[in-house]
């Protein structure tokens, strides 16, 4: 075989190596920017629900408060009837928000902590005295703002 045929053979076999070699980088490349989007899709989608979630929480716990504070006789545009509607409707929209927290999350101690956040929110307005109110005022602010810090973390 000439020598010319034998730099031929090498040449092409180079270039098929180099074109197998480039494949495969490009290929391991690709892999690493679609998971790339695929995590920070996710993480968008965890940082929409734990933030609406909290949201949510917040003005059901208002309107909780609110409904206590009608109670006790404080004056307010709505009467009562509309603001135990309004608050089942936030109930509503908070268990709505839950299930989307449980369903973005793979983290249990996150959801579980969700989870008791409505809990402690839900029993604002079923306190026997103003002391008790408060206390569970409080108590479901903190654990709101708990959730949230447990929640960036998650997202960070």
């Amino acid at each position: 075989m000439p020598a010319e045929a034998i730099a031929s053979v090498i040449a092409v076999l180079g270039t098929l190596l180099g074109v197998g070699v480039t494949h495969a980088f490009q290929r391991r490349a690709l892999a690493r920017s679609e998971a790339f989007a695929r995590d920070e899709r996710l993480r968008q989608e965890r940082m929409d629900a734990y933030s609406s979630y909290a949201g949510t929480l917040i003005n059901y716990r208002r309107s909780l408060i609110e409904r206590r504070m009608l109670d006790d006789g404080h004056d307010f545009e709505d009467d009562a009837t509309a603001m135990r509607a309004r608050s089942y409707d936030l109930r509503t929209q908070a268990y709505e928000a839950l299930f989307r927290v449980q369903m973005v999350t793979d983290m249990p101690a996150l959801a579980a902590q969700a989870q008791e956040a409505l809990d402690v929110v839900a029993l604002i307005h079923k306190a026997d005295d103003e002391g008790e109110f408060v206390a569970r005022r409080d108590a479901a602010k903190q654990r709101i703002y708990a959730f949230v810090a447990a929640a960036k973390v998650h997202v960070s």
